[in-house]
C-alpha cells in the first residue's frame, strides 16, 4: 500500500494537499466538505493587519488627529461601512472549526509590522490553531527604505512572534527579495519552521471610463508554479525548514512536481475555487496511481528527488541554463 503521508511544521498529514487561505477556508461548512473530500489540512482565511489596527489605540489616534480644528475634516476619513472589522470573530471562527474537524487547522496573519500581531498570534494559538502562517504582504514604495531595512524589519517581526507562541510558525513570502536564500536562512534562524513560496501580489487595473484604480483578481494557472518550484528546489536541503508550495497547483502533475522539488505540502486555492472541492479526491486517487505506476512506496521517498541538492542536473536551476533555454525556442 502506497504511503501518502507527509510531515509539515511537525504535523503529521495524511497527504501533501493543503487548502491555502481563501474564501473556502473562511466557513466551517466548506472546511468540513474539504475534510470529507480528503484535504490534509487547511490554512484559514487571513486576519489582516488593518483589521487589528482598527481595534488599537493607534488607529483611534490616526482617525481623530486634527478633527478638533476642522469639523468638516471628519468627512476625509475612509468609509469603513463595507470593511470587515472582526479580529475577535476570526478567533471565534478558528476555535469553532478546530472543534469540528479532525485535521490540522493553521491560522493566518497578513501584514508587515509587529503592532497587534504578537497579541493575536497568541490568541490564535489559544483558540486551538495547530500552527500559524505569517503572510508578509509588503510593497515598499518609499525611496528612502533600503532592502536591508525592509528585510531586518521582517526578520524582527518573525522573531517576535516566534518567541511568544509555542505552535510552529511558517512564513509566506513574495519572490521579490534580492538574495532570497540568505533571507530565507535568516527567517529560519529567527524561528520559522516553514516557508511558503510564493505569495501572489494582486495587481490593480485602471478603469478608463471612471478614471479610477480598481482591484483586479486573476486566479492562478499551472504556469505560475514554475517560480516557487525553482526556488524550493534550490533551497531544499540547504535551509533547515519545511516548504509549502503555493501558486499554480492545479493538477496531480503539479503536486508531484512540488514534492519532487522538496515541498512537504502543495497548497490549493485557485484550483478549488475553479474546479470545486470535488477536485480533492481526484488528486488523491491520481497521486496514488502515479506513485504505484512509477514504483514509489511513499511521498517521502519522492520528496526532494529533483531538487538542486539531489537531482541529476543542479545547474538547471542556475544561470548556466539561461542560454540553453533561449536557444530551445
Amino acid at each position: 500500500m502506497v504511503d501518502l503521508t507527509t510531515t509539515y511544521l511537525g504535523l503529521q498529514l495524511k497527504n501533501p494537499l493543503v487548502a491555502s487561505s481563501s474564501p473556502l477556508t473562511q466557513k466551517l461548512e466548506s472546511v468540513l466538505k474539504m475534510e470529507d473530500a480528503g484535504i490534509a489540512a487547511v490554512v484559514l482565511h487571513s486576519l489582516f493587519e488593518e483589521q487589528i489596527i482598527h481595534e488599537s489605540l493607534k488607529m483611534d489616534r490616526d482617525m481623530t488627529r486634527g478633527t478638533e480644528s476642522f469639523a468638516e475634516s471628519l468627512t476625509y476619513l475612509p468609509d469603513f461601512g463595507q470593511y470587515t472589522i472582526g479580529p475577535d470573530s476570526y478567533v471565534d471562527t478558528l476555535a469553532k472549526i478546530k472543534r469540528a474537524t479532525g485535521i490540522p487547522v493553521i491560522g493566518s496573519l497578513n501584514g508587515i509590522s509587529t503592532g497587534g500581531w504578537v497579541d493575536y498570534a497568541q490568541r490564535i494559538e489559544a483558540a486551538g490553531a495547530d500552527a500559524l502562517e505569517l503572510n508578509i504582504y509588503d510593497i515598499t514604495t518609499s525611496l528612502s527604505v533600503t532592502s536591508a531595512e525592509m528585510e531586518d524589519a521582517h526578520v524582527k517581526l518573525v522573531e517576535e512572534v516566534c518567541k511568544q507562541v509555542k505552535v510552529p510558525v511558517a512564513v509566506k513570502l513574495s519572490p521579490f527579495y534580492t538574495a532570497l536564500p540568505s533571507f530565507a536562512s535568516r527567517l529560519v534562524n529567527a524561528g520559522a519552521k516553514g516557508l511558503v513560496l510564493f505569495n501572489r501580489f494582486y495587481q490593480p487595473d485602471f478603469d478608463l471610463e471612471a478614471l479610477e484604480v480598481v482591484p483586479h483578481l486573476v486566479l492562478s494557472n499551472s504556469n505560475e508554479m514554475r517560480l516557487p518550484l525553482r526556488w524550493i528546489a534550490i533551497l531544499y536541503g540547504r535551509v533547515g525548514c519545511d516548504f509549502g508550495l503555493t501558486s499554480g497547483v492545479h493538477s496531480t502533475s503539479d503536486v508531484i512536481k512540488g514534492v519532487m522539488a522538496g515541498a512537504s505540502v502543495t497548497m490549493l486555492a485557485s484550483a478549488l475555487l475553479t474546479g470545486g472541492i470535488g477536485l480533492i479526491p481526484t488528486l488523491v486517487d491520481e497521486l496514488k496511481t502515479w506513485l504505484v505506476d512509477h514504483e514509489y512506496e511513499s511521498v517521502t521517498q519522492m520528496k526532494g528527488s529533483m531538487s538542486a541538492k539531489k537531482g541529476p542536473t543542479p545547474q538547471s536551476f542556475e544561470r548556466a541554463n539561461y542560454m540553453k533555454v533561449l536557444s530551445s525556442y
